[in-house]
Order: C-alpha cells, then sequence, then structure tokens
C-alpha cells in the first residue's frame, strides 16, 4: 500500500524534512506504508549534496536551507507541484539507477498527459522540454529548459526528497541560483508554455501515471 497525502498551502521546510525523516525511519521498522507527498513550499532554495556555493548567487534573497538529497542548487515556491517520494527500493529491486529512471519517466508520463514532450539528457538532471519557439542554440541545437527537477536521498533502501514540476512558479525567482549547476539552459513551467494546468489536474496525472509506473505487472 503506497499512501497519498496532499497538503493545502505552503509547508514550512523544515517540517516537511522532520516528517519525512520519521516516515523513512517507520517504513523501514515495518511500521507505516510507503508515501506519496504532494507539497507546495514558500520560496526558498536547497542545497543537495553536491552544490557549489558559487551556483548561489544571491543567498540573501530567500532562505536558503542545505538538504542530504543528491543534486545541486534548486528552487521551490508557489505555483510548483513538490512530490515527496518515501518508497521501499529495497523491495522494488535495490536498484537505485533503475528508481530514479522511474522516476524520471513518471513525470514524462504525466507531462504527457498535457501534450507535453519531456526528455531526459545524459549529464543533465531532470526533465527537458525542447523549445522551438526560441532560437537554435550555438551548436545549431534546438533550445531546451528544464520543467522539473528530481533529487533523492536513501536510508535504509527507503527513498526520500523526490521530485518538483513548475506549473506556474515565479520564474524570475530560479535567478538566485543556478539551477542543477547548469548555465546554458533556462527554466520553464507548464503556463510558460502556454498550458493553463491547475494543481488538481497534475496531481491526478501524477497519480494515474504513478500506477503505469510502479504498479504495472
Amino acid at each position: 500500500m503506497v499512501e497519498w497525502i496532499t497538503s493545502d498551502g505552503l509547508t514550512d521546510y523544515d517540517a516537511a524534512v522532520d516528517f519525512m525523516e520519521a516516515r523513512v525511519s517507520a517504513i523501514a521498522a515495518g511500521d507505516a506504508d510507503e508515501c506519496i507527498w504532494l507539497v507546495e513550499h514558500p520560496p526558498l532554495y536547497t542545497a543537495g549534496t553536491s552544490a557549489k556555493a558559487a551556483d548561489l548567487t544571491d543567498p540573501d534573497r530567500f532562505p536558503v536551507h542545505d538538504s542530504k538529497r543528491g543534486g545541486q542548487y534548486t528552487y521551490h515556491g508557489p505555483g510548483q507541484r513538490v512530490i515527496y517520494v518515501m518508497l521501499d527500493v529495497g523491495k522494488r529491486g535495490h536498484d537505485v539507477r533503475r528508481f530514479v529512471q522511474q522516476l524520471e519517466h513518471w513525470v514524462i508520463l504525466a507531462l504527457n498527459q498535457f501534450n507535453v514532450t519531456g526528455h531526459i539528457r545524459d549529464g543533465r538532471v531532470g526533465v527537458w522540454v525542447e523549445r522551438d519557439d526560441k532560437p537554435l542554440t550555438p551548436t545549431g541545437a534546438k533550445a531546451e529548459d528544464k520543467i522539473a527537477a528530481i533529487g533523492i536521498r536513501l536510508r535504509k533502501w527507503i527513498s526520500f526528497h523526490g521530485m518538483s514540476i513548475n506549473l506556474d512558479p515565479d520564474l524570475s525567482h530560479f535567478d538566485g541560483i543556478v539551477p542543477c549547476g547548469i548555465t546554458e539552459h533556462g527554466v520553464t513551467s507548464l503556463i510558460d508554455l502556454g498550458l493553463p494546468v491547475c494543481m488538481d489536474d497534475v496531481d491526478i496525472a501524477l497519480r494515474h501515471s504513478f500506477e503505469q509506473v510502479f504498479n504495472s505487472p
């Protein structure tokens, strides 16, 4: 059984981490079900375990939280669906790489329901969309923007932290960091792509695509 929790309003980041820590311990002990927790946060930056100080370009703009998840700097804020993933990777095959690929596939399937084609790129964390409406890059390739970030941590083979999908955040808030250490590509959202999608729509898409990825035979 996987319990789904959706929190209204804006969830304090430290409180979210405390919840995940406790839930992961309970799952590992066999005292709680796996959990998917859907939240929004007030504006903040988080630094993953690979974060570089130089990539925090405006440290006074929003609160900065050190995070034990993988990855570099990322932004969370209103208009962004954060998906905290507390799943037993041990019983799902003890394969961390495959698990991350499943998370990526989960996001891509959810975006497909809004006719958005997400891509995974070698050497770049997250899910990306090609921008036909922007000029080609200096190499002649299509411009690409990031629409979803992924960063997890495992304890006793239980995952926590997770993913974020941009619906309608203030994209200028990403200017205070180098998102995931990548300077040559931008950040986008469903609204920026011309899709007036609400949070409930995304939550329904996530639930449907989760079943396809994790619960299919």
